[in-house]
């Protein structure tokens, strides 16, 4: 009986063993470089950094460039810590107890409890907190602990500096609009300004294609005061004010440059 008894219970914990199997670690998610589509940033790493695993980031005259998610999730975190620590930043919640850090902010574009996708410009670059000059600092975290960052699975330099190419929100999506300038034509410029080089104009009616857009020089034009302007081909800018696209800012989809 005694046998029979012990038959039975090594049965039951072996039933209970195959029907409550240990729940798998929820994957990472997959990380892309936190700036627009096809922009280049140099990002640091240092051993004496806090915490040590943070990259930061830079690029020549980077204050105020777009901050963007470098995964989907939800905004949990919207802070100002005046001049110390990180001074303005966000946290992103990816699930899976995966979050990521974005300080030194010169502004933020969310709010708390918000959901954000890839490329969601989600603050800009600024220098606020314990910054001694503009960069963002940027961290992936897992269960509250920083880990070494990896950017499309593949894991970031450690330690020194390193360029990084963003294909964050590439889906090489174009958008559309016509010229308005109520009978001139609009300059073509070399860059995203007035003090771009004049490379050509367009015909005011002339439908053009946007392959990316980005700010510049603030405009007054046909459509309002606005400091966006559109790429219409390699090194070929003109100013969106003058320009018909159907909203009032941004295009959306549309990477930025």
């Amino acid at each position: 009986m005694r046998r029979r008894w012990w038959s039975l219970l090594a049965a039951a914990l072996l039933t209970a063993g195959t029907l409550l199997p240990a729940s798998p670690a929820m994957a990472a998610p997959t990380f892309k470089v936190p700036f627009p589509c096809g922009q280049s940033w140099s990002g640091q790493t240092r051993s004496d950094h806090s915490p040590a695993y943070a990259i930061d980031f830079n690029r020549t005259d980077d204050l105020g460039d777009p901050v963007v998610a470098s995964a989907p999730g939800t905004v949990d975190r919207v802070t100002d810590l005046g001049g110390t620590s990180y001074g303005r930043y966000v946290r992103i919640d990816h699930g899976g107890g995966y979050t990521t850090y974005y300080a030194h902010l010169n502004g933020f574009n969310v709010s708390v409890g918000q959901t954000v996708g890839y490329g969601k410009v989600i603050g800009w670059v600024g220098s606020t907190g314990g910054s001694t000059g503009p960069h963002l600092h940027y961290e992936q975290r897992v269960n509250g602990n920083d880990i070494q960052v990896r950017f499309n699975g593949s894991l970031a330099l450690y330690w020194g500096t390193k360029t990084y190419s963003s294909d964050n929100a590439c889906s090489g999506t174009t958008g559309s609009g016509t010229v308005n300038t109520a009978g001139a034509n609009l300059t073509v410029r070399s860059g995203p300004g007035t003090g771009y080089a004049a490379v050509g104009s367009v015909a005011d009616g002339t439908r053009v294609t946007i392959y990316c857009q980005t700010s510049g020089t603030t405009v007054t034009g046909t459509y309002g005061t606005s400091s966006i302007w559109d790429r219409i081909g390699t090194g070929r800018y003109i100013a969106d004010a003058y320009v018909y696209t159907g909203h009032d800012s941004w295009i959306p989809n549309v990477p930025r440059c």
